[in-house]
Order: C-alpha cells, then structure tokens, then sequence
C-alpha cells in the first residue's frame, strides 16, 4: 500500500523543481536522500525533508520497513501564485507573479520476486 506525504506552498516554480523530482523518481529512499543531500540547489532540503516524512509515515503509520522503501511517485502541483504590481514607465504597471509549488512524494515497499 502507497504512502504519501506532501508539502504545500513553497515559494519556488515548479519549473524549477521538477527536474530535481525526476533525479529520485524510482529510487529508493536511501539513494534518494544521498542523491539530494550533494545536489546544490537550495530547494533540496525542502524535497528531502518530504521524502523522510513520507518515510516516516509508512514506518509509523503502515509499520513498513524503512530500508525497503522506494519512491514510486514524485510530482510538484502548482500552488496559489502570488500577484504583486511594479511601477514601470509613463504612470503604468507590470504585473508580477510569485508562483509556489505543492510536492508530493508517494513511497510503497519494493516488490518482493519471492513469488
């Protein structure tokens, strides 16, 4: 059974986050974490820290173990943009869009090829 975990609003596009979620797309927990812990954007953090929640949600809610996890879906939703003006030439203004992304991350226990 899937598990998911998702955080909302963070102030980044999902332009730019989205090639972050498909380097851990498919992996499993461990490597997904060491994959985003030397990754060098600032966003990282945001999208391990929902990894490990969703981790810890099928650890403690489904008592799954942990180091047989894999991340089976990552997606970023867009969020509620921000609008905001700025004063531009000869009395007008431009319009300014501060955009915000929803990342969920779904993780389900690896198939076992016992069977």
């Amino acid at each position: 059974m899937a598990v998911k975990a998702s955080a909302k609003q963070l102030s980044v596009s999902t332009k730019r986050i989205r090639p972050m979620l498909d380097l851990i797309r498919g992996k499993r927990v461990d490597e997904a974490l060491a994959t985003l812990q030397f990754l060098p954007s600032p966003w990282a953090k945001a999208v391990a820290k929902v990894v490990k929640s969703a981790t810890a949600n099928a650890e403690n809610n489904l008592m799954m173990d942990p180091r047989s996890l894999r991340v089976v879906g990552v997606y970023a939703d867009q969020g509620t943009p921000l609008k905001r003006f700025e004063p531009r030439a000869r009395g007008r203004t431009g319009r300014i869009s501060k955009r915000f992304c929803h990342i969920t991350v779904v993780v389900d226990e690896e198939a076992t090829s016992g069977a």
